[in-house]
């Protein structure tokens, strides 16, 4: 049976020194993109995960999520409340609800994560997880660092981590 068709609704996001893509479906958030990466990120992102699927910009639609990220950014909100619509796997799944779980301001090493799913010893898997998430700061993956605490890949670059890092170690601290 062919894939159905769906509606990705999408708008850029442009606050402060920010400039994200964002895209949704009817069910929620499918897509954030890196900082300053073209319309192309999120178009092949959705070739990939949803393919046949179709891209209308919509910043009405997309509205809601902006403003929830934008909060983020000015230090006014630490976690999400809008839905997602999370494409992926069932151990994909688990890593990201295991990322949910990360406090606002803290960092988690990816053996914690696999052990945190109950799978020690596929740390490697997890990181793989990691780096396929779609939604960028909504599904905090930059709180996660390498054993030794070091900034380790980000599908958004390291420069992104760091800045998201920062911003919430500001406000924890302030």
């Amino acid at each position: 049976m062919p894939a159905q068709e769906a509606t990705i609704y999408w708008d850029k996001l442009v606050y402060d020194a920010w400039e994200l893509h964002l895209a949704a479906t009817d069910k929620g958030l499918v897509f954030i993109g890196s900082q300053g990466a073209p319309l192309a990120e999120a178009e092949a992102w959705a070739n990939r995960r949803m393919p046949g699927s179709v891209l209308v910009r919509d910043a009405e639609r997309l509205a809601p999520y902006a403003r929830e990220l934008t909060e983020y950014f000015r230090g006014e909100r630490d976690s999400f409340e809008l839905p997602s619509d999370l494409r992926g796997t069932p151990f994909q799944q688990a890593v990201w609800s295991a990322l949910r779980e990360i406090p606002y301001g803290r960092t988690t090493s990816y053996s914690d994560i696999a052990g945190a799913i109950g799978k020690p010893a596929a740390v490697r898997a997890v990181g793989s997880a990691i780096g396929a998430n779609p939604v960028l700061v909504h599904v905090p993956c930059h709180r996660v660092v390498g054993k030794n605490g070091a900034l380790t890949g980000f599908r958004g670059g390291l420069a992104m981590k760091e800045r998201l890092l920062e911003l919430e170690r500001e406000e924890t601290s302030g």
